[in-house]
């Protein structure tokens, strides 16, 4: 009896242990389930809708099965009443009614209903289940308010209401009752989920409320909840939290210090807040914090401090913040660290070697910063299975060294570095590798063979943009996994057989573009030939000499056959490729002569570039709205159809420059509301400008209507919010004014009117443009001076001003160059890659539109098919400009080309250009400048074009060997000027050519050279007029009379 005593309290003793450890589908109860709880849960999946097929729980509840604390998914106390239901993910898409069985299981603790789809309200009835302690709803499917009758629910320990994909037509969310009341009865509440759950009633004083009614409050998950700043300092009551997630909040504030208090801090989530200023940097030093996620906070600045031995952290991300500095080498302290990402920041310096001691680092992200050197060895990382350093500056081999032993690695990308030397093949045989990017740097040398090719998981090889020759490894094409093969813009050479490329069945993006192979695609021909389902196919100037067979092509969408040697006709199949029809289709750069019959472009055609062939007739147009269509630089000498406009809805970029089009500009292209390029230039089009194209250009960006014979005026009809950035109308035939109305262009780069019939005065009401970068009106008839009211914010970044052969007077304005900031000091625009002047459009690609003008330099006329922002030039020849050449021009430290020539300038040349060391060409010739050349001119080491020419110069010239590199021709007709390269030697005594003088001695001798001078030619005459007749001789003096008088006319 006392040993029958002994073993019923050790069960007793044990029940409840083995009930808390056995989870939710083993459960020891100590009597039979209740007839009425059985009937209930019955009861309760009679009125769900579910996919049996797809529940692990509830079709498995029957009749038939007595004892029902045994099902799937329900907990039973001793007494047999169910405490627990467990009906998570089980695909129910039906509503709760409020009469709901489930309202009657009032023992209900913990009810856990996530993942379904429900689609409803939530049911009030859930507040009658006093008895809850854990509360799961999440990702359920329930919508808008959430009831007041929940807050009855004063046990709740967890409560988790969040969704990851909320209905933004109908969010769940807590309005009225708020947050406040909602909470205020829930003194117990722990763990406290409301994900997605739109809170932005609550506006500011959520903190007040949580700190409030939750003083025992450990996790805090408040995501995507529309709540706003600041951080409340009340928020500091809660001091056992342990997790805090706020992420995708518009939270607009500072990170406050006081969390480096919260001792259990296990998990700090701060992305996509809208965080500012500085991060506290002592948060990192929490004993406890194991994840930290700041990313995505542009204006959160900081740096990463020093870390402490043995620091618990295990994951950090702080991508696209604005923290910099350099990656401290105790880093390796981190022994636990299993992810680290550090993406988009403005970090610099080496990549500290120490990084090879993280043992448990399984994900690294450093891409896009500024670190520098050499890749460290990641040996000891055996659990590494990611790594992106993208888009850096570092440099150095790539050995295997770096990866050996590293079996898990799934993904390596060092694209865009510097790195250099030849391709360990030991990188292509990692045994888990997957993807590998080596794009965008300077690797050279042949790409070996590499074994188990056939076994290789590998399905994205990017080799592009480097300097990789040989012939491409066989190895590569028995990667059967393939998917993505891009080797473009490298040196690889050789011939690559479209049967080869059929080998690789998965193959779905194949990119051979600018290398020197050649492409045969004569076997495509054969009946055996299978070519792989292409997505993506790329082989830009691979010597292709025919249209490889692509029409079984049912998955292709992206075609580029460009500089090629492709003659002849567009095949008419080609607009049948894939089943959906192909997007873009680049066949620029051939020797295509015309489209077969009959050609129907595809409807899902958004990208068409037929650019630079010979093509002739019509323009194609795709039928349902492109985005981007280019045929300039063909053989096209028809209209411009004119209902043009109804088949560009949505073009972006419509060029059809370069071609003998005629006729008119269409009124209908103003239809075109998303165009933002328009290029009709260098064509034989004629009539007016239509208004209305100036008066949509809100989103015109680019307009390019030069070298035409358009006539008449400039139409005034530019809109307030006009966006051009580039406005070219240069060699037509327009007359009349600039308009007034360009003033509003205030993103206007480039302005080129030049080569018209504009009357009109120097354009001083854009003295203001921040942007205006090039300003060309040579060859008009402006008159006037340049006498603009100035102020330090005149023409701030002009670097390219060309008046020249206009009818503009007066003196030239000193305060013009002292503003031109432009032109005073080099660019950096050579190292950040935006070196030219051009517009970018498709805003999320990089495509750009080429600006390009036409200048006469070192006297010869030039056409700058790419403008560089470094470049800049003064041209003000063939004008009346009087006066002096001010001192100020001598600011302009970076100007290349100044051109002051066939004016009316007067005095010396100011030493001040000398100070021009960017000068390349300088002329200065036919003025009435005077006095000696100074000798600082030949400190200008660049200056290759030189022309001093018909002034009044004089003294000796400068004997340096710049000077010395230009013929005489560039100091003729200045007479008082000697040595080299002039014949006319300077005296060796030291007295040189001296200026002419106005006393009156030097009158007089005038007066007796002028006497002399008329006696010898007296003298003359009678000894050679006996010649006159004689008909040689005659003859010779017609030919060279006129450059004698030229001669004398200059004395």
């Amino acid at each position: 009896m006392k040993m029958m005593t002994t073993l019923y309290f050790l069960w007793l003793l044990l029940v409840p242990l083995f009930q808390i450890l056995s989870g939710n589908d083993i459960f020891l109860v100590s009597s039979q389930c209740l007839d009425d709880q059985k009937s209930l849960l019955l009861q309760l999946k009679g009125s769900f809708q579910y996919d049996s097929t797809l529940s692990n729980k509830l079709e498995r509840w029957n009749h038939n099965t007595s004892e029902c604390c045994n099902w799937n998914g329900v907990t039973c106390d001793l007494s047999g009443h169910v405490i627990a239901l467990e009906l998570d993910d089980e695909k129910i898409s039906s509503g709760i009614e409020n009469a709901s069985a489930l309202f009657s299981l009032q023992y209900l603790e913990s009810l856990n209903l996530a993942y379904n789809k429900f689609n409803v309200g939530i049911p009030v009835g859930i507040g009658n289940l006093t008895n809850l302690k854990y509360l799961n709803l999440s990702n359920a499917g329930f919508v808008g308010q959430i009831p007041m009758m929940l807050s009855r629910l004063t046990r709740l320990v967890t409560l988790d209401l969040s969704t990851l994909f909320p209905d933004f037509d109908q969010p769940l969310k807590l309005e009225n009752p708020n947050l406040r009341h909602f909470i205020e009865n829930s003194t117990e509440l722990r763990e406290l989920y409301l994900d997605g759950v739109d809170l932005s009633a609550q506006r500011t004083d959520w903190c007040q409320s949580l700190s409030s009614y939750l003083p025992n409050l450990t996790v805090l998950s408040l995501c995507a909840c529309q709540i706003s700043g600041p951080i409340d300092e009340s928020l500091s009551k809660l001091q056992i939290l342990s997790i805090i997630r706020l992420e995708r909040n518009n939270l607009s504030t500072t990170v406050p210090g006081y969390f480096a208090n919260f001792t259990n801090l296990t998990t700090l989530s701060l992305d996509s807040c809208n965080l500012q200023g500085a991060f506290p940097k002592k948060i990192f030093q929490v004993q406890v914090l194991e994840s930290l996620d700041l990313s995505n906070n542009k204006l959160l600045s900081g740096s990463i401090p020093s870390f402490p031995r043995n620091g618990s952290l295990r994951r950090i991300s702080l991508s696209y913040t604005n923290f910099s500095g350099s990656l401290p080498e105790s880093i390796s302290n981190l022994q636990n660290l299993s992810r680290l990402g550090l993406s988009d920041f403005n970090f610099n310096g080496p990549i500290p070697s120490t990084m090879a001691n993280l043992i448990n680092l399984g994900y690294l992200d450093f891409s896009r910063n500024n670190f520098t050197g050499s890749i460290p060895h990641f040996q000891r990382s055996k659990k590494l299975t990611y790594l992106d350093l993208s888009r850096n500056g570092l440099t150095g081999l790539l050995s295997r060294a770096h990866f050996e032993g590293l079996s898990e690695l799934v993904y390596i990308n060092v694209g865009d570095n510097s790195l250099n030397g030849t391709l360990p093949a030991y990188i292509f045989e990692l045994p888990s590798l997957q993807q590998l990017f080596l794009n965008s740097n300077q690797f050279v040398g042949q790409v070996d063979e590499f074994r188990n090719a056939s076994s290789s998981l590998l399905d994205t090889v990017d080799l592009r943009n480097n300097h990789l020759n040989g012939s491409i490894p066989k190895s590569t094409f028995e990667i059967g996994r393939l998917k993505v093969l891009s080797l473009s813009s490298n040196f690889f050479s050789g011939t690559v057989t479209l049967d080869l490329i059929g080998r690789l069945n998965n193959l779905s993006r194949l990119e051979l573009s600018y290398n020197n192979l050649t492409v045969d695609a004569s076997s495509s021909n054969s009946t055996s030939f299978t070519f792989p389902q292409l997505s993506i196919l790329k082989l830009a100037s691979c010597r292709l000499q025919k249209f490889p067979d692509l029409m079984n092509q049912s998955m292709m969408i992206h075609l580029d056959l460009s500089d090629n040697q492709i003659r002849g006709a567009i095949p008419n199949w080609i607009w049948g490729i894939g089943d959906q029809g192909l997007t873009h289709l680049n066949l620029s750069f051939n020797q295509l002569e015309y489209m077969e019959q009959p050609y129907t472009a595809s409807s899902n055609l958004v990208v068409l570039d037929l650019h630079t062939n010979r093509l002739k007739g019509d323009l194609l147009i795709p039928p349902s709205s492109p985005i981007y269509v280019d045929y300039s630089s063909n053989n096209s000498n028809n209209s411009i159809p004119l209902d043009i406009g109804k088949s560009l809805g949505f073009a972006s970029f419509f060029s059809v420059a370069n071609n003998g089009i005629t006729g008119i500009i269409p009124e209908s292209i103003c239809d075109v509301s998303y165009l933002q390029i328009l290029d009709f230039s260098n064509n034989a089009l004629s009539g007016t400008i239509p208004p209305c194209l100036l008066e949509y250009s809100t989103t015109l960006g680019v307009l390019n209507l030069g070298n035409n014979r358009l006539h008449g005026v400039i139409p005034d009809s530019f809109p307030i919010d006009c966006a051009l950035n580039t406005l070219d109308l240069s060699e037509n035939k327009l007359q009349g004014r600039l308009p007034k109305s360009l003033v509003n262009c205030k993103l206007l780069e480039v302005l080129n009117a030049g080569n018209n019939r504009l009357v009109d005065h120097f354009p001083c009401m854009l003295r203001n443009s921040n942007s205006l970068r090039v300003l060309v009106l040579r060859s008009n008839q402006f008159s006037g001076n340049l006498q603009c009211e100035v102020t330090i914010n005149s023409w701030p970044n002009l670097q390219i001003i060309d008046i020249a052969s206009n009818n503009f007077t007066g003196v030239l304005n000193a305060e013009f160059f002292s503003n031109w900031r432009g032109m005073m000091v080099a660019d950096d625009y050579v190292e950040t890659g935006r070196n030219h002047i051009q517009y970018k459009f498709f805003e999320l690609s990089n495509m750009y539109y080429q600006d390009t003008v036409t200048l006469t330099i070192k006297g010869m006329e030039l056409e700058l098919v790419k403008i560089l922002r470094v470049f800049t030039s003064i041209d003000f020849s063939s004008n009346r400009f009087q006066g002096a050449i001010p001192d100020t021009i001598g600011n302009l430290s970076s100007l290349y080309v100044l051109n002051l020539s066939h004016n009316a300038l007067e005095g010396p040349i100011p030493k001040s250009i000398g100070k021009l060391q960017m000068l390349e060409s300088l002329d200065l010739s036919r003025n009435h400048l005077s006095g000696e050349i100074p000798s600082e001119l030949a400190s200008l080491t660049f200056l290759a074009a030189l022309n001093l020419s018909f002034n009044k110069f004089f003294g000796k010239i400068p004997s340096t060997n710049q000077f010395q590199t230009f013929s005489a021709d560039s100091f003729e007709g200045n007479s008082g000027l000697c040595g080299l390269p002039l014949n006319d030697s300077c005296q060796s005594n030291g007295s040189e050519s001296l200026p002419p003088l106005t006393s009156q001695s030097d009158s007089d001798d005038e007066w007796k050279f002028i006497f002399a001078a008329v006696g010898y030619l007296v003298g003359a005459a009678n000894t050679i007029s006996p010649l006159w007749f004689y008909e040689p001789v005659k003859k010779w003096f017609d030919k060279h009379a006129e450059k004698w008088l030229l001669w004398f006319s200059r004395m």
